[in-house]
C-alpha cells in the first residue's frame, strides 16, 4: 500500500468518519483525521493519527494535512454551519471567506463545491466516500424482509418528485410523505430533527415514508444522502412505515446493521430511482 497516498479524513459528526477509518485500517492504507471541533466524535477516531481544529482555522487545518503528507481528502460527516460572528477565521480562513462570497450564505451544495474547489487549488485531490467504501451505495430494490405496500409506493413516488424540486433550490435532500400529504421537508435541521418534527404530525400508525435523494446538481464527492441504523430507529419511534433512498446515489451506513434493525422493528428500507 506504500504507493497509495495517505487519506485525509475531514471529520464532522455521524458514523461515516469512523467507517472510513475502519476501512483504512482493514486495507492497510495510512490515514489522518482532521477532526472538526464541536462536530467529530473523538472516541471513534482517536486511535489513528489525528488533530482537532475549529472550523475557522483554515491555515492550521492545511498545515496539519500537509505535515501528515496527505494528498487525497474525503469530506465525511455533518457539520452545522457556524455564524460569521462565531467563525473567527484566521488569515487563510479570511481568504477562503472572500473566495466563497455569497456561497457561504447559499445552500450546502453551493458551499461544498466552493470548498472543494479551494482544497483542490491548494494541491489536494478530493475524493468521494464511495470511492473508499465501495459497498456503501444503496442498491436498487427492497433491503431486508419488509416491502412497502401500494400506499407507501405512491408516497415514495410523490416524495421523489417533491425532494427533487427541493433539491433544485439547494435546500435539502429529504421529505416525509404520508398518504400523499407532505408532512415536512428537510432544511438546516437535518434528517433526525425532520423525523422528530413530522412524527407529531403523523395521522396513522405505521404510515408515511422518509424519502432521501440527491439534489439534481449534487456535488458527488460530499454530502450524499445517507441513512443508518439510527435513522431506522427514529423512523420506528416516530411511527412511520419506512425509508426510501436513492439507489446508486445514497449511502447506507453500517448496512448489515441497518437492515437487521429495520427487519427487527418492522420498518421497510428500499432503494429507488
Amino acid at each position: 500500500m506504500s504507493d497509495i497516498p495517505t487519506l485525509g479524513i475531514i471529520a464532522g459528526s455521524g458514523r461515516l468518519p469512523a467507517q472510513l477509518v475502519e476501512s483504512c485500517l482493514t486495507t492497510g492504507r495510512k490515514c489522518f483525521v482532521l477532526a472538526l471541533e464541536n462536530a467529530a466524535d473523538m472516541n471513534a477516531i482517536s486511535h489513528v493519527p489525528h488533530a482537532m481544529v475549529r472550523i475557522g482555522a483554515i491555515g492550521a487545518a492545511l498545515e496539519h494535512l500537509r505535515k501528515a503528507d496527505v494528498k487525497e481528502i474525503v469530506l465525511a460527516g455533518n457539520v452545522r454551519r457556524p455564524s460569521l460572528l462565531s467563525l473567527r477565521p484566521d488569515l487563510t480562513g479570511t481568504r477562503l471567506l472572500a473566495r466563497l462570497g455569497t456561497a457561504f450564505f447559499s445552500g450546502d451544495d453551493a458551499l461544498l463545491k466552493a470548498v472543494i474547489s479551494f482544497l483542490e487549488e491548494e494541491g489536494f485531490k478530493v475524493v468521494g466516500s464511495d470511492e473508499i467504501l465501495r459497498g456503501l451505495m444503496a442498491p436498487m430494490g427492497v433491503l431486508g424482509n419488509i416491502s412497502p405496500d401500494a400506499r407507501a409506493e405512491a408516497d415514495i413516488a410523490h416524495g421523489i418528485r417533491v425532494a427533487k424540486a427541493l433539491g433544485e433550490l439547494d435546500i435539502g435532500q429529504a421529505v416525509i410523505v404520508e398518504n400523499g400529504y407532505v408532512l415536512g421537508v428537510e432544511a438546516a435541521e437535518g434528517t433526525d430533527a425532520l423525523i422528530e418534527r413530522c412524527g407529531k404530525l403523523r395521522r396513522e400508525m405505521k404510515s408515511g415514508v422518509l424519502v432521501k435523494v440527491r439534489k439534481p446538481a449534487q456535488e458527488e464527492r460530499a454530502d450524499l444522502p445517507a441513512i443508518g441504523p439510527q435513522t431506522v430507529e427514529k423512523i420506528h419511534e416516530a411511527g412511520f412505515a419506512g425509508i426510501a433512498i436513492e439507489a446508486g446515489g445514497g449511502i447506507i451506513l453500517d448496512k448489515e446493521k441497518t437492515i437487521a434493525t429495520a427487519d427487527a422493528l418492522g420498518v421497510f428500507v428500499v432503494g429507488v430511482r
